[in-house]
């Protein structure tokens, strides 16, 4: 059952199309990616999740019902890419004015923090003002305010910049966390490999459009190109015109081929053992988000049609 749920949205500044006819639907408790390069429409987008921004055409429905902006917002937890902190404040007090704006009374809000500000090590940070952290200490504590509240919908944008490797994997850990407890995530970034490693599905927008939608793993296969490394004492000098293969490189030890078309994995390991060849290890290589984002967006044009991929 899906927690949010655009239909045809649209929303247009002067003649920009900055998001175009897009639609998607992102299940309760899902890791969802929303990706694209910049300027592609997802902030956009963002905004009118959570109201800042409304519609020019097109429906959001939240949890079930048509959103309410006034009713539905306290029930999301936003972090933007950009600081949405207050410079001057002491970051305690801070922590509970946006704890009390989303709803929470003083007493619950204050556990809240203190449970987090534990988890998190911060609790020497309390009286200290947010233009005396660094970037990464400012992350950790947006984070902080932006699921402190228990929202159902979390949407992260660039969660991880400034963050040292360390509290990169504190961050993820609580991502999983939170997913598995429940509540859905919307996470957007430029980190194709961090997209890889922790969204379930992703969409990718360009020029306001949408152009991908799947789940990582079947757009990965979609996605693939018959390329293998095989492991092997030797390979032959050179391959004949019956080879069902061609070597197109070396990664570590083993050698990267490319079938050909109409031939099949198994015909590769037939081949190499009728050469008397001992084959070690044999593996797929499928392409990386990355390689799938730069294919489409670069061949994106303004009639492309997107791509939905499913098992």
């Amino acid at each position: 059952m899906s927690i949010l749920e655009l239909q045809h949205l649209k929303k247009y500044f002067s003649t920009q199309k900055a998001v175009d006819d897009i639609s998607l639907s992102v299940d309760k408790g899902q890791i969802f990616g929303l990706l694209g390069p910049n300027g592609a429409g997802k902030t956009t987008l963002i905004r009118m999740i959570t109201g800042i921004f409304y519609p020019d055409e097109g429906n959001i429905i939240f949890d079930g019902k048509k959103f309410d902006p006034l009713n539905d917002v306290s029930r999301i937890g936003y972090m933007p890419e950009e600081r949405g902190l207050y410079k001057k404040m002491k970051i305690g007090e801070q922590a509970m004015y946006l704890a009390q704006l989303k709803g929470l009374d003083r007493q619950h809000a204050m556990k809240k923090i203190k449970d987090w500000f534990v988890r998190f090590e911060m609790e020497t940070w309390w009286n200290k003002k947010v233009e005396d952290l660094s970037k990464g200490m400012s992350q950790k504590l947006q984070f902080v305010t932006t699921v402190l509240h228990e929202p159902k919908l979390i949407i992260l944008d660039e969660p991880f910049s400034g963050l040292d490797p360390v509290n990169s994997n504190l961050i993820k850990d609580e991502i999983f966390k939170l997913a598995q407890n429940g509540s859905t995530i919307i996470f957007s970034t430029h980190r194709m490999e961090q997209v890889e490693e922790i969204c379930n599905h992703i969409v990718l927008v360009n020029k306001g459009q949408k152009i991908l939608d799947g789940t990582v793993k079947d757009v990965k296969q979609e996605f693939k190109e018959n390329i293998f490394s095989i492991g092997t004492d030797t390979m032959p000098a050179s391959l004949n015109g019956n080879a069902p293969f061609e070597i197109i490189g070396t990664k570590n030890t083993a050698h990267v081929l490319r079938i050909k078309e109409g031939s099949k994995p198994n015909d590769v390991l037939q081949f190499l053992l009728q050469q008397g060849i001992s084959i070690h290890s044999f593996n797929e290589i499928l392409p990386s988000l990355n390689d799938i984002f730069i294919k489409l967006v670069e061949g994106t044009s303004p009639a492309r049609q997107f791509q939905t991929i499913k098992a």
